[in-house]
């Protein structure tokens, strides 16, 4: 298929076969890999709409330091699950995995491809299939594990759930305590993946050899595009600097800075680093992952695409 639409069958998912199943696209990368562009290409070439599988694209005003797309791009094809959430509030993969099956439903009924585009490897393994505990939130136990140290939560989660321990930010609290509330209450280490899987899926990945030089370049040109002041007004719109460096990376190294806890310098110089270690995480996490194929150019992309569908 080059274009236009695709009929699916009406039966449930449940009950397709692996031929029958709906199909759809997973593309995957570190940050800074070029996934939103690829994305885009392949949406226009073979009628396919994004689904974002970030974690902080979901919420409004967080556009510079998360690489949204822009507004430009996201005319060209339609994207789906940025700006649904307010920075102040919690958003749990319980939530993005019940907007995003509807997301899926909406664009299979109207016979175009989803893609589903993004790093958060954690919100699309939930997406596809995963048997993920919908834990509700604790506000005792919350309140207690708020009293630690990041570095004691990640201690006691690697413990409890090592496999989790080894993909998640070590030093931001927010994940850490929602794991460790997950692994407390339900009294088991997160689930794997299912190995049946709802849909039939493409998982195309990207891994550039040069990451590290666009991972520093992207940096600087969001430093450039007012990534400080986009920090700064959302601080001034309501969200609290905890709230803040509880988002981690560009959000909470820049809010550490304009508390004049560590100097620009500090702050850039500590952000790149960081940025580095979680591109390293996301590959760890994609790398059990036999069927993702690596792909090189946006052409061999296309043609696994189309023999796909």
């Amino acid at each position: 298929m080059t274009g236009g639409t695709v009929q699916y069958p009406e039966l449930p998912v449940n009950y397709l076969s692996v031929k029958e199943k709906l199909k759809l696209i997973v593309i995957v990368g570190p940050t800074a890999s070029g996934k939103s562009d690829l994305g885009i290409f392949l949406a226009q070439k073979i009628s396919g709409e994004i689904i974002s599988a970030d974690s902080r694209q979901l919420y409004r005003g967080m556009d510079i330091g998360t690489g949204k797309v822009s507004k430009k791009e996201q005319k060209l094809v339609p994207h789906h699950l940025l700006d649904v959430a307010n920075p102040k509030n919690d958003f749990s993969v319980a939530l993005y995995k019940k907007l995003g099956e509807e997301v899926l439903s909406d664009i299979f009924k109207r016979g175009k491809i989803p893609i589903i585009v993004g790093g958060t490897g954690f919100y699309i393994d939930a997406l596809l299939g995963q048997d993920f505990p919908e834990v509700p939130p604790n506000k005792k136990l919350r309140a207690k594990l708020e009293k630690q140290s990041a570095e004691q939560l990640f201690t006691r989660l690697k413990k409890l759930d090592p496999r989790r321990a080894k993909v998640i930010d070590k030093k931001n609290k927010r994940r850490l305590i929602r794991a460790l509330e997950i692994v407390i209450i339900t009294g088991k280490p997160i689930p794997l993946l299912k190995t049946e899987l709802k849909y039939n899926v493409l998982w195309l990945g990207i891994r550039p050899k040069d990451l590290k030089n666009r991972i520093k370049k992207r940096l600087e040109q969001r430093f450039k595009r007012g990534m400080i002041q986009e920090v700064q007004k959302l601080h001034a719109n309501g969200v609290s600097y905890r709230r803040l460096e509880n988002f981690g990376l560009e959000y909470g190294w820049v809010a550490q800075y304009l508390q004049k806890y560590i100097t620009l310098e500090e702050m850039k110089g500590g952000l790149l680093k960081a940025i580095f270690r979680y591109a390293k995480r996301q590959l760890t996490w994609f790398k059990p992952k036999n069927e993702i194929h690596w792909i090189k150019t946006k052409s061999q992309a296309l043609r696994l695409a189309r023999q796909f569908l």
